[in-house]
């Protein structure tokens, strides 16, 4: 649910957070479970900083990785996710400027971040982005290929940490989308969790349209832009 128009950046950032909590709430979990990612998509430095400021707001999402040094540089105070759609050309931009990268969606990429992690000398976090709803439009792995993954990550690479995982849900009424949160938070429940490169913590789901419905389901990290930054 969007909430009702706001006349400042303050006034968005409250309405969300109130309904963050109150989707917590209502599924008896602590309210500080949950994270607000602030997209960046289209926002400049300016409103960025804003945010940063006048919000109280340290965790933002970017989704080009063009984009994401620039604010990376711009504004070293916050800390940066990667939430778009990551190719592996891009990967050399993207590995040590995100804390975490959201969007891993393949073995093949996943190789390649381990391997530009480990010639920086660091450990990527990162999310495996899961195809839930089967959508051809929305990329993502399989989840029967998930534990492979897991264990592949834990015996054959050095140098990410597997935090949890993301999915993208189709955009239509939030309730209709309930049991995609819900797949996830099962496949999670159901993984081998554990392990030198894995530690299942995190769920990333839900967006402006859908993010109550993701809390109550769950969700450990929000991605919202639009009820944010589209102030009346």
């Amino acid at each position: 649910m969007t909430p009702a128009a706001t006349t400042s950046l303050s006034e968005a950032f409250a309405a969300v957070r109130e309904q963050m909590a109150q989707a917590a709430t209502r599924s008896g979990r602590d309210p500080a479970e949950v994270r607000l990612i602030a997209v960046t998509k289209s926002v400049d430095t300016e409103m960025l900083l804003r945010a940063a400021h006048e919000c109280d707001q340290k965790l933002f999402g970017e989704n080009r990785a063009d984009e994401l040094l620039r604010k990376v540089a711009a504004c070293p105070a916050v800390d940066f996710h990667y939430i778009g759609t990551l190719q592996t050309n891009k990967v050399r931009k993207v590995v040590g400027a995100a804390s975490l990268i959201h969007s891993v969606d393949s073995e093949r990429l996943l190789r390649a971040i381990d391997q530009r992690a480990a010639a920086l000398g660091i450990t990527q976090q990162l999310l495996l982005q899961i195809s839930i709803s089967g959508e051809e439009s929305k990329q993502g792995i399989e989840p029967r290929d998930l534990d492979r993954l897991l264990h592949l990550a834990n015996s054959e690479l050095q140098a990410v940490q597997i935090n949890g995982l993301m999915t993208m849900a189709p955009f239509v009424p939030a309730e209709e989308i309930r049991w995609i949160f819900e797949d996830l938070r099962a496949l999670l429940a159901a993984s081998d969790r554990d392990g030198p490169r894995v530690a299942l913590r995190e769920l990333s789901m839900g967006m402006t349209s859908d993010f109550e419905v993701a809390i109550e389901e769950g969700a450990t990290l929000v991605r919202i832009g639009t009820a944010l930054f589209a102030q009346g």
